[in-house]
């Protein structure tokens, strides 16, 4: 959650959405996010594959390191209403340029490039297209909590339903449905609002 100082999100950006079929025809979306970082390609890769850095500032709760190609490590997701691990295999990591691995069924491809003396870091992961908003809402907070992470002023993870109740997730998750051309999702749906 987060920590003692003010954290208020800037306007929803550096998103878009790719929309491709699948092999079975089925529809098949890509979010591609892009943040540009202040900080070194190797400092960013040890956050994206250290499971006590990616503690501070990821989705899920990793039980090995993400950064040797081949390896299986368990991705426990944060805040999950029922416990969800996924087990992976890193299928790609070429540091401190390139990882890929599979979390929730989902594909996750990072790049990072050297970038005026920080990283330009790209994520690519396939969404469900009414969720899509969410998740950029979502990572584009964990991005954030991730460059204070890296710049020494922790603000606290904030992921899944706690990031859901911070006031300007639902702001980033309506900027970003904007964006994408979608319609905004209510989330949580108003069942699960009244139990």
């Amino acid at each position: 959650m987060i920590g003692p100082q003010p954290y208020k999100p800037g306007p929803a950006s550096g998103a878009q959405v790719r929309k491709e079929r699948g092999p079975n025809g089925e529809e098949k979306w890509t979010l591609i996010l892009v943040r540009e970082l202040r900080h070194s390609p190797e400092k960013v890769w040890q956050a994206l594959t250290d499971p006590a850095h990616l503690r501070e500032w990821a989705p899920f709760d990793a039980d090995g390191s993400l950064g040797t190609g081949g390896s299986t490590v368990k991705l426990t997701t944060v805040g999950a209403p029922t416990l969800h691990v996924t087990e992976t295999t890193v299928t790609r990591a070429d540091p401190p340029t390139a990882l890929e691995y599979k979390w929730g069924g989902f594909d996750m491809r990072w790049e990072l490039e050297a970038f005026s003396g920080g990283t330009r870091l790209t994520l690519w992961t396939n969404i469900g297209h009414r969720f899509i908003a969410m998740g950029a809402a979502g990572w584009h907070i964990c991005f954030d909590v991730l460059d204070h992470f890296l710049s020494g002023t922790p603000l606290g993870r904030l992921v899944g339903p706690d990031a859901m109740k911070f006031g300007h997730w639902r702001r980033l998750n309506a900027e970003y449905a904007k964006q994408f051309g979608i319609e905004t999702l209510d989330w949580p749906p108003q069942a699960a609002q009244k139990s």
